[in-house]
């Protein structure tokens, strides 16, 4: 009897709620960070998104707030891999951010609003939320944001957080829980917090429509088994590097995250 009421228990934390259906989640491909490292094209660039929306493909691109909560579009929260300098984005203001450019590129980092424009609503579009703790003026921005976007989109994050934000006050938005074994990754944090976001226990909280998952690590994973094979929730592999790990795996996801090839 006890242990049915584990199983009872285990399987309610991790129901993602009824499906769902939109238009965004028959799209099966996202150009991550855009179409990118080709001829020199940094990551997350106006160029990168231009190229992907040629080609037709969906977009996933990364948004987070500079010092003074402008909405910019860049994935690490330092400036060092992309720009070679040890500065973190939140430190800066907008204005002083477009002092350095991506790689060795006259590309800047461009604004979300920017990006929006470029995009136009000609592919869909996969918005990852950056935060670091619980940032609901990142949410606020972003969905005010995207309020006036004429195209099709949705959100995900690693933080439970802006997925419960998105819950509450854009419900209609499509979100997405992004994961991985972090574990297995060897991550420095919380080694419980990061057991339960590896096995997506904040489920029937957020309610996600799509799981974003390390195509690696999908593997031995019970609880995204079950959400897939069970619950039937999309489940997006990320991020696809070479077209021969994409062949590979092609057969165990329902959508692919991928870079550095033409799928």
């Amino acid at each position: 009897m006890i242990l049915l009421l584990l199983i009872g228990l285990y399987l309610f934390f991790i129901y993602p709620g009824k499906k769902r259906s939109g238009d965004i989640l028959n799209v099966h491909y996202f150009a991550h960070r855009g179409f990118h490292y080709v001829d020199g094209v940094p990551e997350n660039s106006m160029t990168a998104f231009q190229r992907a929306k040629e080609l037709g493909y969906g977009i996933e691109l990364d948004v987070q707030l500079t010092k003074d909560k402008v909405l910019v579009v860049h994935h690490d929260y330092s400036l060092k891999r992309m720009c070679g300098v040890d500065i973190r984005i939140q430190d800066l203001t907008y204005k002083q951010l477009q002092e350095y450019s991506l790689g060795n590129t006259k590309e800047r980092i461009p604004t979300f609003h920017e990006a929006l424009e470029l995009i136009d609503g000609k592919v869909p579009l996969l918005v990852e939320l950056k935060m670091e703790h619980c940032n609901r003026i990142l949410c606020e921005k972003a969905a005010a944001e995207l309020d006036q976007y004429h195209g099709l989109y949705c959100v995900e994050c690693f933080y439970p957080y802006a997925l419960y934000w998105f819950k509450k006050y854009r419900p209609e938005v499509i979100r997405g829980i992004l994961s991985a074994d972090f574990n297995r990754d060897k991550e420095e944090g919380n080694k419980f917090a990061y057991f339960m976001a590896t096995h997506l226990v904040a489920n029937f909280i957020i309610k996600p429509d799509f799981i974003a998952f390390k195509y690696k690590h999908k593997k031995g994973n019970l609880s995204l088994w079950i959400c897939d094979k069970v619950f039937h929730t999309p489940v997006y592999g990320w991020t696809f590097r070479k077209e021969s790990e994409y062949k590979k795996y092609k057969k165990d996801f329902y959508g692919f995250i991928f870079e550095r090839f033409m799928i």
